[in-house]
């Protein structure tokens, strides 16, 4: 089983080509942070264009790493949402063509179940598991029963945890992205330094929030001597900034934890629940490291897969489509060359709304 996979969904341009055994023949990703690093932030039509002009050239890299053509292949999987629309269009509609005049299946995937079952790419990972997904634009906690199955425990109720650390990095004038940036100053850091808060720590319930967070960092650094920001305050503000966010997921998680053991009590009673971290802040050292704590402590096992395959790539659409298509018919229900793509598009669509600034799909 050989499967292409195609993600435009936000800032990278990426096609990975996978086979069932878990080899990965071919992985290309191109990033757009050039393109975005003058503006702070991703700008949905540069994103776009960006997509459009450098599909086919990624396409081409991928087809030719793999040493395959595209009848070789047993499917094209493209994210089909949540995302960026205009990104989305460019990926959604280059795999429709390439699945109608190589005449073989195309399954939309949903981005969320690519990072979802990223894990079973690389691990022996089985069903069900919990799983914190933390990225640029997504905060939630789901257990993941089965392919298609997804049951939400929380999510966010405001701002994503990379959004947060985006805004955060820009406050203190580091670079764009600021994930990698933060981290990078915080090592050097006192995390003790600055008394920041911890949204809901300590609250019922599984569901997070950032802007709060965002805003005390934000009243920190007006509360500086003006113009006198050294680079040990930005390092102190970085480590207290990560500690903070750390914590929260962790006790977020926590709660998540018990209630994955409510669900399923014979997982932990025989000791083979499994704690999945992925997205894109699951890359954070220190973060992983809070986690791996956590679970040493709950008696699970963490699994955050490799860096590459935490920020968004080809080969985990790629993997969630061969997932799909060991279901037989039943998993490409959301397939097909008349899917329209979804900006908004929930793994759990009977999860109730949340109230709060804002909910990410």
């Amino acid at each position: 089983m050989i499967v292409l996979g195609i993600e435009t969904s936000c800032d990278e341009t990426a096609a990975a080509v996978v086979t069932g055994g878990r080899r990965v023949l071919a992985d290309e990703i191109l990033s757009q942070l050039e393109e975005h690093r003058p503006f702070g932030g991703i700008v949905p039509e540069v994103a776009a264009r960006a997509h459009l002009e450098n599909v086919d050239g990624i396409l081409a890299r991928a087809m030719d790493e793999a040493g395959l053509g595209f009848t070789d292949l047993d499917a094209v999987a493209a994210t089909g949402g949540p995302g960026l629309i205009g990104g989305i269009l460019v990926g959604m509609m280059t795999a429709k063509a390439i699945a109608a005049v190589s005449r073989v299946p195309l399954l939309a995937v949903n981005h969320l179940e690519g990072h979802a079952l990223s894990a079973r790419l690389v691990a022996s990972v089985e069903f069900p598991y919990l799983l914190l997904l933390v990225s640029g634009g997504h905060c939630q906690l789901l257990v993941v029963e089965g392919v298609g199955r997804y049951r939400r425990l929380g999510t966010t109720m405001d701002d994503a945890l990379g959004e947060a650390f985006d805004k955060a990095a820009k406050m203190m004038g580091l670079e764009y992205p600021g994930g990698p940036a933060v981290e990078r100053a915080a090592a050097n850091g006192d995390g003790g330094r600055f008394a920041l808060p911890r949204p809901l720590k300590g609250r019922p319930g599984c569901h997070f929030s950032f802007s709060g967070l965002k805003t005390a960092l934000r009243h920190t650094i007006n509360g500086l001597p003006p113009g006198r920001l050294t680079g040990g305050d930005i390092a102190d503000l970085a480590a207290s900034f990560q500690t903070a966010a750390a914590e929260t997921l962790v006790d977020r998680t926590a709660n998540a934890i018990a209630e994955f053991r409510r669900l399923h009590p014979h997982l932990h009673a025989k000791g083979g629940a499994t704690l999945v971290a992925a997205g894109g802040v699951a890359a954070n050292r220190f973060i992983g490291g809070r986690l791996s704590d956590l679970a040493e402590k709950e008696g699970l096992a963490l699994v955050t897969p490799p860096p590459h395959l935490c920020t968004d790539n080809g080969a985990m659409i790629a993997w969630a489509g061969i997932e799909r298509l060991k279901l037989g018919p039943a998993g490409a229900m959301d397939g097909g060359l008349d899917f329209a793509p979804r900006p908004r598009w929930p793994l759990d669509p009977d999860a109730p709304p949340v109230m709060g600034a804002g909910v990410k799909a």
